[in-house]
């Protein structure tokens, strides 16, 4: 009986394969930009309608033939699509402003995530050097100590070095985003131990900057390149998660599939924020440690944020989705 639900459902599955060869037949012809917008909108659609058909066929020992066929299709029809994007300017601003904001709403379960464990300890971190002061040294060091005590932020000798230090700090926060994703691929112990660090040393810093009376030196040195760089390091956790659970808990596909899967949208999440961390690199390289007015510094935080979730959390059109999904 089984064998006979099997033949119906590959009966009815087949015609949307051969669709599928069809058009990548016509690609193979004539290219990929010959195809009508509904072509290339089906070819999108019946790419993700094979790859689920593919998870079925392979748990059917009977069906390797057919799972032969499917898999060969789907590998013709990826190089296809993928290979026709030519990477330029325009090609990164249509993915950012159409396909990325799709992305992050997909994976914004994660990232709530990464948010919560950032959160939790640096509430943590604040409370126990509210508790016990002397906390605060193992977190900032005797130097940065010692500047508070004078009232003064570490960060003005930035600003006679600025270009040097805008370099240095796009790096050291690619580095962080990196190691916050990167992490996920010890089943999400690395990227949950960044943030930590992350959430803990914010914490730590924010307390002991309210020891001192500093806490509004250091808010609006944050406010500006903060607002794009902290979201940063949470969708980089958000990634690094998603890759995590793609290896703890795979489902109903092969761990394999689930890892390739969880990395491939993880990949997809981390990169969209390399433009944020540019743009904050240059802000706390030029302008957050600068003698600016406190209100302007708040202000310019204040409007990025707000751009940056009207960005994230715009509508998505559904063909968008469905290209996505």
């Amino acid at each position: 009986m089984a064998q006979i639900l099997s033949n119906q459902w590959i009966l009815k599955r087949r015609p949307h394969w051969d669709r599928l060869s069809a058009l990548l037949a016509q690609c193979d012809a004539s290219g990929l930009g010959q195809l009508s917008r509904a072509e290339l909108q089906e070819l999108a659609l019946l790419y993700r309608q094979v790859a689920a058909d593919l998870s079925v066929l392979r748990q059917d020992s009977t069906s390797r033939t057919y799972a032969l066929h499917v898999n060969q299709l789907l590998a013709r029809a990826h190089h296809i699509i993928y290979s026709g994007r030519k990477a330029s300017l325009l090609t990164l601003f249509r993915f950012l402003r159409d396909e990325y904001p799709a992305i992050f709403q997909r994976q914004i379960g994660y990232v709530s995530a990464a948010l919560a464990v950032s959160v939790a300890f640096g509430l943590l971190g604040a409370a126990l050097t509210n508790a016990r002061p002397e906390f605060m040294r193992h977190f900032v060091g005797p130097e940065m100590i010692a500047t508070m005590e004078r009232h003064t932020m570490w960060t003005e000798s930035v600003v006679s070095v600025a270009p040097m230090a805008s370099s240095a700090i796009m790096t050291n926060n690619l580095t962080v985003c990196f190691i916050s994703f990167a992490g996920g691929i010890v089943f999400g112990l690395g990227t949950f131990f960044s943030l930590y660090v992350n959430g803990m040393m914010l914490g730590v810093i924010g307390a002991t900057c309210h020891h001192y009376d500093m806490s509004l030196l250091l808010w609006s040195f944050v406010a500006p390149h903060g607002s794009l760089e902290l979201p940063s390091i949470l969708i980089a956790g958000g990634a690094g998660f998603r890759l995590g659970h793609a290896m703890l808990f795979p489902g109903a596909l092969r761990w394999r599939e689930s890892v390739a899967r969880g990395g491939i949208e993880a990949t997809q999440l981390v990169s969209g924020i390399i433009p944020l961390l540019v743009i904050a690199g240059i802000l706390e390289g030029f302008f957050s440690p600068s003698h600016a007015p406190i209100w302007l510094k708040f202000t310019v935080g204040g409007l990025l944020f707000v751009l940056l979730n009207l960005w994230l959390f715009r509508p998505v059109r559904p063909a968008v989705q469905a290209l996505e999904r």
